[in-house]
């Protein structure tokens, strides 16, 4: 059964869509025009990343889209189509570059066309796509020197520098010196002393390891974990498919960056500077996670309508 709001958001979210598209292909024209990277719009005091914007805007678009088939089964034409929602700020995130915020639009994609009922080929289709576009990305000069030094330092340590694995290796050695319980509040000397850089973004899973241990580890994983099971749970007790739809784009983006973030703070990822959501500091992302829970817990309260 389709919520009587759908026509609503769909409206709302293409016109969401349009504005997160135009002001991507503005700023990939400034980082031309300056030859420099752009990824932010510096307003003053504020600083606004259209890449965060864009995976609010392209789930809602998405799950807009696949909703209105009303089907238990994608179709290759709605499937294409979906290919082109994602794909759109997909490459011009890449072209920024922001390779971090761009596996996170596809991760979306892949969960939502899951629960919408794609073919497995359909994920392997897209999974195809996303390596070739990053491949294309590194063999035209897309990506930065030191995002190609933080994967070769990932699959093979020995033949990175020293400054590649620095930040790296730093939240590792602070999160195993934390132990069980931790060195105390703002007591760590590797994370209070600036040992490791933008530790406040990247790293801040390694801030807790080492203040709080083990023990603060554990909480702030468990923490995420009920909220994870509360928006699989919602999006079972949703009565439409497009609050369905967002609520499984919701797990999947929560699932996937909390995976890596950690996952580089322990070494099994590579550094992407994507933030471990509500712990990181930061503007747009957490914006944009406000915003993604607030419709999670909109489909929660629709749902005895």
């Amino acid at each position: 059964v389709m919520s009587a709001d759908y026509e609503f958001w769909k409206d709302r979210a293409r016109s969401l869509y349009i504005i997160t598209i135009v002001s991507l292909i503005f700023l990939v024209l400034l980082g031309v025009a300056s030859g420099q990277d752009r990824i932010s719009f510096d307003l003053g005091i504020i600083n606004v990343q259209p890449a965060e914007l864009a995976k609010f805007t392209t789930l809602l678009m998405l799950a807009a889209f696949l909703a209105e088939e009303r089907s238990e089964e994608v179709s290759y034409a709605r499937f294409l189509g979906g290919l082109i929602i994602v794909g759109i700020p997909s490459v011009l995130v890449i072209i920024q570059p922001d390779l971090g915020s761009a596996s996170v639009i596809v991760s979306i994609a892949m969960g939502v066309l899951l629960v919408a009922g794609a073919k497995i080929r359909y994920i392997f289709l897209i999974s195809f796509l996303s390596i070739a576009t990053v491949g294309a990305a590194l063999l035209g000069n897309l990506v930065n020197s030191y995002q190609e030094a933080r994967i070769i330092a990932l699959i093979n340590p020995a033949a990175a520098g020293a400054d590649e694995t620095y930040q790296a290796d730093n939240a590792m050695r602070a999160l195993g010196t934390g132990g069980v319980w931790g060195k105390g509040w703002l007591q760590g000397p590797l994370t209070n002393d600036g040992d490791i850089p933008v530790m406040w973004a990247d790293f801040p899973f390694a801030a807790v390891g080492e203040q709080f241990g083990l023990v603060g580890c554990a909480a702030v994983l468990a923490l995420i974990g009920i909220c994870l099971v509360r928006i699989w749970r919602i999006a079972h007790l949703s009565r439409d498919l497009l609050g369905t739809y967002v609520c499984a784009g919701v797990f999947v983006m929560l699932l996937w960056q909390t995976f890596q973030n950690v996952g580089m703070t322990l070494k099994i990822m590579p550094v992407t500077g994507l933030p471990l959501p509500f712990i990181s500091y930061g503007g747009s992302g957490l914006v944009v996670y406000f915003a993604m829970f607030g419709l999670v817990q909109s489909v929660h309260m629709r749902r005895m309508r």
